[in-house]
């Protein structure tokens, strides 16, 4: 290990910069904020730079380079481009045996600056020695993703009662047991879900050696469209967390393997008049499993409170006491028509949009016609591929143009996605004359003409 991981306090302690352009900018940020308190020494310092030594109370000397410079700091940056000076800068920093770095000069640094995720309390860095400064924060890049904004806040809270349980534990493995507890239990969870007070209360409960409650609970999570990757973070998270998941016929296999692997998986899906389970007993079941202490994952295409019946789920779970928390999804409408390359609004074309069910609760297709032809909208029909001919026909019926483009998504977002586009007379036509299956997403409005110009995922080509 040629460089040993230290985090240096610099609150309040002064650094010198030397050097006055973008790369001084840069570090200088880093170093502001940290709390320290900036001198920086160049012939020309650049106007942002200026604003942030102003701001963190420090120093401008607009000259060159002087060994004088660093009398009273603790950290040197030496960020100009002129190599004999970064070199004298290293050299005298050296003999004051002061920490120095070297911007993209290794073997001149005692320190270096690492690629930084910071979720403060919590700071992570990554650091190739100066070697591979690029693979660094790539690396950095893929920590970003995995590791959400809220652990800092899960690290606040643990900082709050760091004390407290410290008097309560004196043995250092009974606190280190108690904190794996709590760091990989339900108060964490509630933490990271945004429930900062709850899981304060909870924390103070375990504190105070309360019984944690049997219940378990219920996450009722938006898989999207059918890409993996327009999963959320948290989505993801919660996955990986489960004890069971119930899972709908729109949840892809690729997203379903992102399940944790060893949880119970279980089939709830639902075709048009035809439901593997009936919507009651899915409630039942949601509630019956939390009961058993159990991590749910409600597992749904699209988002959970667009036509996908959330709503009566969470009802069914409140009424029982059972917690619960509702992660949203990309909905169908988004993920389908922007993988098609269809905007759903245009400034030149529609200023509204409107999401529709193709088929009612009792199997019908009765809808508000008159309210559905009026100009500059576009109309998005879920569900809508067993009704689409019904559907053209009565917006043409009700005042709608027979010449509106129309367009259907089958399997949108997915390496299978196909896109069948004309207009509100020949779209039925179309779609009859191919074999196209559910799950499918119908377009209507002026937007469908923007797709020949604005296609781009290479799985979805038009069918004309």
């Amino acid at each position: 290990m040629e460089f040993l991981p230290l985090f240096h306090n610099l609150r309040g302690s002064r650094v010198l910069v030397v050097g006055g352009g973008e790369i001084a900018l840069r570090k200088s940020r880093l170093i502001a904020d940290a709390g320290a308190v900036l001198r920086v020494v160049a012939p020309e310092i650049e106007a942002q730079l200026s604003e942030l030594v102003v701001q963190s109370g420090g120093e401008m000397i607009l000259r060159g380079y002087s060994e004088c410079d660093l009398d009273g700091c603790v950290l040197i940056i030496a960020a100009t481009d002129d190599e004999p000076l970064n070199a004298q800068v290293s050299r005298d920093a050296r003999l004051r045996c002061v920490p120095v770095n070297v911007v993209d000069a290794p073997a001149l640094c005692t320190v270096i600056f690492p690629a930084i995720v910071d979720r403060s309390p919590l700071v992570i860095a990554v650091s190739s020695g100066g070697d591979a400064p690029v693979l660094a924060r790539l690396i950095r890049a893929k920590l970003e993703t995995w590791i959400p904004s809220s652990y800092g806040q899960l690290a606040g809270l643990a900082a709050r009662f760091r004390n407290q349980v410290k008097g309560l534990f004196p043995n250092v493995q009974q606190r280190r047991a108690f904190w794996e507890e709590v760091f990989q239990g339900a108060i964490a969870d509630r933490q990271l879900a945004g429930q900062g007070a709850e899981a304060e209360r909870m924390l103070i409960a375990k504190i105070a050696g309360e019984p944690p409650p049997e219940t378990g609970e219920v996450y009722l999570v938006g898989a999207g469209p059918g890409d993996p990757d327009l999963l959320t973070f948290r989505a993801l998270r919660l996955m990986q967390q489960a004890d069971v998941v119930l899972y709908d016929r729109l949840v892809a296999p690729t997203i379903l393997d992102l399940c944790r692997r060893d949880a119970e998986r279980v089939y709830v899906g639902k075709r048009r008049a035809e439901h593997a389970v009936p919507q009651e007993q899915i409630n039942q079941q949601l509630v019956a499993l939390a009961k058993q202490g159990k991590r749910v994952v409600r597992l749904k295409g699209g988002d959970p409170f667009i036509f996908g019946r959330g709503g009566e789920e969470i009802e069914e779970l409140a009424a029982h006491g059972i917690p619960f928390q509702v992660v949203p999804g990309i909905t169908a409408a988004s993920g389908c028509a922007a993988y098609a390359g269809i905007p759903l609004t245009h400034r030149d074309h529609a200023q509204s949009v409107r999401f529709i069910t193709g088929h009612l609760k009792n199997g019908t297709t009765d809808l508000p016609w008159s309210d559905l032809v009026a100009p500059a909208q576009t109309l998005v029909f879920y569900m809508g591929l067993i009704g689409l001919p019904v559907i053209c026909e009565q917006l043409i019926r009700h005042g709608r143009s027979a010449d509106t483009p129309a367009a259907l998504v089958e399997q949108g977002t997915t390496v299978n996605q196909r896109v069948f586009t004309g207009t509100l007379a020949n779209l039925p036509q179309l779609v009859a004359e191919h074999d196209v299956h559910a799950p499918t997403l119908v377009i209507i409005g002026e937007v469908v003409k923007l797709r020949e110009k604005l296609a781009w995922f290479e799985g979805a080509q038009a069918t004309l």
